[in-house]
């Protein structure tokens, strides 16, 4: 059931199993595909989630591909399009139009420590990343998930994070740390997080996404800590409208971040004007 193999233009329809309120404006969306085989997708590669009369929009998968042919999108409250997607409920349908894009360089990573950074909703492209080490952890040496939030009434996937944490070490962090997690939360920026982590960087894979300040400055200070540019991935976000690099919307330089991202190594890209890392 990949679309790329097919028209990439022509949408499908997915209906909605469930549906979880993660904070006050997120919530994550399970939909089933219409037919009986999986959508195989990687982590790191999204969907275009349309509503007829609305539109349609970007989505990086937040699960890893389901034998069940199920796929879950997180989505924050932001614009027409999102707005429908938040009003639907299990049984509803929505249209979706995928895989597309390069997903996170996973097999790069073996045999190697793996750190995750996220900040905000950049934890939801980055939840298939932590599943894959945690179902797979024999192939990785220590990995880190760092995750920074203005306040812990941010933070997805509270319920998962105490569970992840008994496979791989999670550090939290929030501008305004308030109420009680299972898990301490650091007051600060994510960077502030790496004062916790020590491992060698030059045999370390690391992938972020989030803000692009803060990608920037965490870049910036694990380069400055020994670490090279090409081991450092961070997935960006554009407008994106058509996936195939047909509409031109998400151009970066000479890269299209549909189809040569949205997940790039940071060498790739600095050299661009339009982007902040």
């Amino acid at each position: 059931m990949d679309m790329v193999q097919g028209n990439p233009l022509l949408p499908q329809m997915a209906r909605v199993e469930e549906r979880i309120t993660e904070t006050g404006d997120t919530i994550s969306l399970k939909f089933s595909g219409p037919g009986s085989q999986p959508l195989l997708y990687r982590p790191g590669q999204f969907n275009m989630i349309g509503i007829p009369g609305f539109g349609e929009a970007p989505f990086s998968f937040s699960s890893l591909d389901g034998a069940d042919g199920t796929f879950v999108h997180t989505i924050r409250v932001a614009g027409n399009v999102v707005l429908a997607l938040h009003r639907l409920q299990p049984g509803d349908r929505a249209t979706f139009r995928g895989p597309f894009g390069a997903g996170w360089p996973l097999d790069k990573a073996r045999d190697k420590n793996v750190l995750i950074i996220a900040g905000g909703i950049g934890m939801a492209p980055l939840r298939p990343v932590v599943e894959y080490t945690l179902k797979n952890r024999d192939s990785f040496h220590e990995v880190f998930l760092l995750y920074g939030v203005k306040t812990t009434d941010d933070i997805l996937y509270k319920e998962q994070l105490a569970d992840w944490n008994e496979g791989i070490t999670v550090l939290l962090a929030a501008d305004e740390p308030r109420g009680e997690l299972l898990l301490e939360v650091h007051k600060g920026v994510v960077t502030k997080l790496f004062d916790y982590m020590h491992v060698p960087l030059a045999e370390t894979i690391t992938f972020a996404c989030g803000p692009q300040v803060m990608m920037k400055f965490a870049a910036a200070r694990l380069i400055l800590d020994g670490q090279s540019a090409d081991d450092i991935y961070v997935s960006l976000e554009r407008r994106m409208e058509c996936g195939i690099t047909h509409c031109g919307h998400c151009q970066l330089g000479a890269k299209y971040v549909c189809k040569d991202g949205p997940v790039f190594a940071l060498a790739d890209i600095t050299r661009f004007q339009d982007t902040l890392l």
